[in-house]
């Protein structure tokens, strides 16, 4: 009797003791992420302390304490060998041939002290904690990876790549601008249809960069990227050799939708491989790539646009002219970058989030490799063997039926896609997020609002001066006789009474009369003729019709053959051509030292002091406008103001990268992207309709909106310390 009491008793002690062990080892993994989230970055800190932690827990589930306090006696021997005919120590590793490091250790600890409780049974918003405990632990673990992979070469060519793709959305944002006049006129457009243009690409550009932005949390980066860029490139180019106006806003509505994506894709990717020291730096010097897409739009608009000899036609139905070729040379970026991209691997951040450990583990050692090849120590081995993957939650999915046919299977995909997306820009208005995520939207809606406002409405003032000084000098000719003569040059901004002449150019002719002239190969587009007399003229490959000639004017023994059809350029606003786009040239340059100096001092002063500061100097920068009444002032406060804000974008773009965990990066930027293309949309239409007409109204609009938005940016989270989640 006395021995089976002490059995018991040491059974009871046996148990109570495995109890408190297990207890233990429960409390430090629960206090581990707290623990780990206070840790201060040094030289000293490596991955041994992951692996230890995790050893000392396997080491712990393999060999529980005995009941002796020393270890349990083997009881069960053979228990696995003999019920399942093999060892699973003893099966090759899928990826072991290529050195991948299993995680199979890692998995093993969690079934020791029994069978595991099913992911069914358990409670959704357990299995949400679980999975945020380990993307909290694989943030400080991943921030530690790219630190030993170092930055390097990979980085810079990634740079360069994604420096491509974002100089595409620069030149996109300006080539609606310069070729909507060039464009409506040469296709016919009646004032009533015109300014849908630059509507319509931002109106696709604004889908798109919800639409891509949510996918890219979805199937990767890489792959989104390669897609919208694709799709630009496609449409741009098909949108040049259009000759309908219909079909011409339709390629340039679907070149919109796939440049939508470029900007919050391609700042998540680049963020996803650089280290927290890194980050605000280098991600300022990839927003120059868009300064560099204004730059090259602008200058190439300036080169081509202006010189209509460029052009060639095929019959009168088919016109190729100068604006086109423009609009072919600026979708060469957007090739280079899908043709480069194909050189590059997907985000290894974006493979951990989604269970893919071999793949992300892979690119991680090619980025270490590359990185060490270029610093000439190739013989230095990648260390890390053990990667944290998060808990992987199945989403709910309606399945639809195999016998639908594939046009509702496609429909049933887009909707299902885009409704995982809604759901995952929901989560980013949840808390914590919310607040965060309220001010975000509204710097981004104001900063746009008057940053593309005002773009728009300078080049129209300036536009608005020079034309008020051209019609100041007008020439007045009267009672001018000339005959037997040949023009070979132009009449130009000139009103002649009573004259004679052969050739004209923007001329209005009133009481003239043309005898023996004979007309070749002469466009009209912008003169008439009133109360003219016309005798025995030759016109030959002319536009001149009677809606030309007006108010009593008579043809007389006059013969017409092989008149022009359809639209003719206007060269009205000759005169202007170059310096509009040289104006923006010169405003496009100005931004290069803000940019410079926003890149030095992005992880001096921080991210939030630069994004206020800039956006109130660049408020208080518009009521100097009150003093802008001559041309050369005007462009003075274009580069100013140019160069006060870019600081406000790239640090906008900075913390939108850094304040939203990686699972919905694409999302939450994607959806402040879409928002910044709406507030231009208005921004172009209520700035556009106040030209002209009075300073006040587009000067205090824009102070208001940016200094408003300034304030509330202060009032955002200081991101500069943190790791990406």
């Amino acid at each position: 009797m006395e021995e089976t009491y002490n059995n018991r008793t040491s059974l009871v002690k046996g148990a109570k003791g495995m109890v408190k062990e297990a207890k233990r080892h429960a409390t430090k993994k629960v206090n581990k992420v707290v623990d780990r989230a206070s840790d201060e970055y040094s030289s000293h800190h490596n991955y041994s302390r992951f692996q230890d932690e995790e050893d000392d827990d396997e080491d712990f589930y393999r060999n529980p304490p005995r009941q002796d306090g020393e270890g349990y006696h083997d009881n069960e021997e053979g228990s696995s060998d003999a019920t399942e005919g093999h060892d699973d120590e003893d099966e090759i590793y899928e990826g072991e041939y290529q050195g991948i490091p299993s995680d199979r250790k890692h998995k093993e600890g969690q079934v020791a002290l029994g069978q595991p409780t099913s992911d069914a049974t358990r409670d959704r918003k357990e299995l949400e904690q679980e999975r945020q405990a380990d993307e909290e632990e694989l943030a400080q673990q991943y921030e530690l990876i790219i630190q030993e992979c170092g930055h390097g070469r990979f980085q810079w060519q990634l740079f360069l790549v994604l420096g491509l793709a974002l100089m595409s959305d620069g030149v996109e944002v300006f080539v609606v601008g310069f070729v909507l006049p060039s464009a409506e006129t040469d296709m016919c457009v009646p004032n009533s249809s015109s300014g849908w243009l630059g509507s319509i690409v931002y109106l696709g550009m604004m889908v798109g960069a919800f639409f891509w932005g949510g996918m890219s949390d979805k199937v990767g980066r890489r792959q989104c990227l390669l897609i919208c860029m694709s799709t630009n490139g496609f449409f741009a180019f098909l949108s040049s050799f259009v000759q309908g106006y219909g079909f011409f806003l339709l390629c340039r509505l679907f070149a919109g939708f796939g440049i939508g994506g470029a900007v919050p894709i391609v700042f998540s990717f680049f963020a996803e491989v650089l280290s927290r020291e890194k980050r605000g730096e280098h991600l300022s010097w990839l927003c120059m790539f868009w300064m560099i897409g204004e730059i090259y739009a602008s200058a190439m608009a300036w080169a081509i646009i202006p010189h209509y000899g460029w052009s060639f036609s095929m019959g009168s139905a088919y016109q190729f002219h100068s604006w086109r070729v423009f609009v072919v040379v600026c979708a060469l970026p957007c090739v280079c970058a899908v043709v480069a991209l194909t050189f590059m691997p997907e985000s290894p951040r974006y493979f951990l989030e989604v269970g893919k450990h071999d793949e992300a583990w892979m690119i991680l050692k090619q980025i270490h490799d590359t990185n060490m090849r270029a610093r000439g120590q190739p013989e230095k081995v990648f260390t890390v063997n053990r990667i944290k993957i998060p808990k992987q939650l199945d989403e709910l999915v309606e399945m639809e039926s195999e016998s639908g046919n594939p046009v509702s299977k496609a429909f049933f995909r887009i909707k299902a896609e885009v409704h995982g997306i809604y759901l995952n820009l929901m989560k980013c208005f949840n808390y914590p997020m919310r607040e965060n995520m309220m001010r975000l939207a509204i710097v981004w809606f104001t900063l746009s609002f008057g940053y593309y406002g005002l773009s728009v409405w300078f080049p129209d003032v300036i536009k608005h001066l020079q034309a008020d000084e051209y019609a100041s000098k007008v020439k007045i000719h009267s009672n001018e006789r000339i005959e037997d003569f040949t023009f070979n040059f132009t009449l130009e901004n000139q009103i002649h009474k009573n004259g004679l002449f052969i050739s004209d150019r923007s001329v209005t002719f009133i009481d003239s009369t043309f005898r023996n002239c004979y007309f070749d190969d002469v466009t009209s587009v912008g003169s008439f003729f009133r109360n003219c007399t016309f005798i025995d003229a030759f016109f030959f490959n002319t536009d001149i019709d009677e809606s030309k000639l007006i108010d009593g004017t008579e043809v007389i023994n006059s013969t017409f053959t092989h008149n022009k059809t359809g639209c003719q350029m206007t060269f009205d606003d000759d005169y202007s051509a170059y310096w509009v786009y040289f104006i923006n040239f010169l405003g496009t340059l100005a931004v290069l030292p803000g940019n410079i100096v926003s890149a030095l001092l992005m992880d001096k002063i921080g991210r939030l002091s630069m994004l206020g500061g800039s956006m109130v100097l660049s408020g208080i920068s518009c009521f100097f406008l009150w003093f802008g009444t001559s041309e050369s002032m005007m462009i003075f406060m274009l580069c100013l103001y140019n160069g006060l804000s870019i600081s406000a974008w790239n640090s906008l773009d900075v913390v939108t990268t850094e304040s939203f965990p990686t699972v919905r990066r694409g999302t939450g930027f994607g959806f402040c992207n879409a928002l910044c293309k709406l507030a231009a949309v208005l921004g172009n239409l209520i700035f556009g309709s106040l030209v002209g007409i009075t300073k006040a109204i587009p000067i205090l609009m824009a102070s208001s909106v940016l200094v408003g938005g300034g304030l509330v940016g202060l009032r955002l989270p200081d991101t500069r310390a943190n790791v990406l989640m």
